[in-house]
Order: structure tokens, then C-alpha cells, then sequence
């Protein structure tokens, strides 16, 4: 949307199908680190597409959305096997930052219909929110003032505010059903983010906790 050269795989299931999954990598992974998970849907009889999320991986981009951009990169990825493959269904997965995009994407109105669930892994509430997690654990320093100049510099540079990226909001307008996974012992991505987004949810939902 922003002309950016994005970069994602096709895998076409070796037995015919019409079934699709778009696998999302998270912060600083790119999607060829995700193909064990793509090969899980795979294995179910899914086509695949993983993209590289900008400004990782063979993509182009200078900064890092935390969802709030990739949301309408994955829309259109959605739009394609819509449009290229009549009838499609649409699984969207995401783990961590790719989470969070899915869970944006969830409360698009021009999401496809194809799209029929969404499954997010160890996803964040809101990008400001994790920053402040981060800060006060790896270097125990209030998030003020420091987030609130990075908050500034962030809009002026990439042209949004850290807490545009927000799944718990995004959730509250769900589209379509989604699936929520969290770790008990996940260490960067705090567990207690699991209930605030699944009882945000307006959507049918399920949730599973991995201990």
C-alpha cells in the first residue's frame, strides 16, 4: 500500500486444495523461520504462504510496525488468494509480533470473507504496553519519560503512535473467531496478556495455555 517490495513463500499443497494458511513470523525473524509451523498446516492439507513482514527477511522497509502496517500487508495477502483462488478458505496465524498483526487484521472491514479464523500465539495487548514490560524487566526503568519521547519520535518517523498498535482494541471488533495461545513461563511476552485479549474478544474464542 505504501509501494514497498514485500517478499512472502507460495507452498501449494502436493494434494489438491482450497485451503490456505498465512503463517506470520514475529520481531526481527523473517519467514523462513517459521517453516516448521508452516509445515504443521501443511501436514493438515493447507497451501501456505509465509510472508516476510516489512523490514525483515527479502523484504524492503526501514522500520518495524509492531503490527500496526503489517496488518494491511496481510490484508492483502488475504485479498490475493481471495481474488486468485475463488472459494478459498483462510486460516491466519501469527506468533508474537505476527500475533499482533493478525489480531489488527481481525476488526478490518474489508477483510475477506475468506478469512475464517485467526490464531494468534503469544501476542502482545498493545506494542506500548510490551515496551513498558520490556523496560521495567530487562533494565528496571519506569516507562516515563523515555516511551513517551520514543512514542514521539516513532510518529514523526514511521508515522504512528505506539499504541495505534493495539490487539486489544482490534479484538473488540473481531470479524471472525479467534484462537488464543500463551506459554505460563513465557518470558518476553507477559503470560497475564492472555486473559486481558481473550476477555477483550467480542468474537467467538477459544484459548489455550501451554505450561
Amino acid at each position: 500500500f505504501d509501494n514497498l517490495k514485500l517478499h512472502a513463500y507460495e507452498v501449494k499443497n502436493k494434494n489438491k486444495t482450497n485451503k490456505w494458511a498465512i503463517v506470520v513470523h514475529g520481531y526481527t525473524s523473517e519467514g523462513s523461520l517459521l517453516s516448521s509451523k508452516a509445515k504443521h498446516f501443511y501436514d493438515m492439507g493447507y497451501n501456505i504462504i509465509i510472508p516476510d513482514l516489512r523490514g525483515h527477511g527479502k523484504s524492503q522497509g526501514t522500520y518495524i510496525g509492531m503490527g500496526w502496517h503489517e496488518r494491511l500487508d496481510i490484508l492483502d495477502l488475504a485479498k490475493y488468494i481471495a481474488n486468485t483462488y475463488k472459494g478459498a478458505q483462510i486460516v491466519l496465524f501469527g506468533v508474537s509480533m505476527g500475533a499482533a498483526t493478525v489480531m489488527i487484521a481481525s476488526s478490518l472491514d474489508n477483510l475477506p470473507q475468506n478469512v475464517k479464523v485467526i490464531i494468534e500465539d503469544c501476542g502482545y495487548t498493545t506494542a506500548l504496553e510490551q515496551f513498558k514490560y520490556q523496560l521495567k524487566k530487562l533494565f528496571n526503568m519506569p516507562s516515563f519519560p523515555i516511551l513517551n519521547i520514543a512514542n514521539l519520535m516513532v510518529k514523526i518517523k514511521s508515522g504512528y503512535f505506539l499504541n495505534d498498535a493495539s490487539p486489544i482494541e482490534a479484538v473488540k471488533e473481531a470479524k471472525v473467531p479467534i484462537m488464543f495461545i500463551h506459554g505460563d513461563d513465557d518470558k518476553f511476552v507477559p503470560f497475564y496478556m492472555l486473559d486481558e485479549l481473550y476477555e477483550a474478544c467480542s468474537s467467538e474464542k477459544q484459548k489455550l495455555v501451554i505450561h
